[in-house]
């Protein structure tokens, strides 16, 4: 189910999103001091690519940087990325057969807004941790 969802996903929204996130993160990599943003930006892309099947956990060695880290990020780009996760699940939202894949839309946006001090896992591997 995981394969469907996924490829439906990729055709829908998950290549456009997919960009936007390649995007941010090149702009980002230009100078120095971006590119620590700009490997987030690339991280969440591929999460955004195919997101069923992964899941995101917070990391518990995250401190202070990552916190600093996510307000510039949400200044820089958080927050037009997860604008684009938003319009995409609402118009998917719209179809009754894109609800699901709205809704996985929907849960893109908190770690679109702050990526910093997050872990993109395999389903399974969270819940072993536990």
């Amino acid at each position: 189910m995981k394969t469907i969802l996924n490829i439906i996903w990729l055709i829908l929204c998950g290549f456009w999103m997919f960009l936007g996130y390649m995007l941010a993160g090149v702009l980002l990599c230009i100078t120095i001091i971006g590119i620590p943003f700009g490997l987030a930006a690339f991280r969440i892309g591929l999460y955004a690519l195919w997101p069923f099947g992964y899941t995101v956990v917070d990391r518990h060695d995250a401190g202070a940087p990552s916190c600093v880290g996510n307000v510039l990020w949400l200044i820089l780009a958080g927050w037009w990325l997860a604008l684009g996760h938003i319009a995409t699940g609402i118009a998917l939202c719209i179809t009754i057969i894109g609800i699901p894949l709205g809704i996985a839309n929907f849960k893109l946006i908190p770690v679109s807004l702050l990526p910093l001090g997050k872990e993109i896992v395999r389903t399974d591997q969270a819940y072993a941790a536990r």
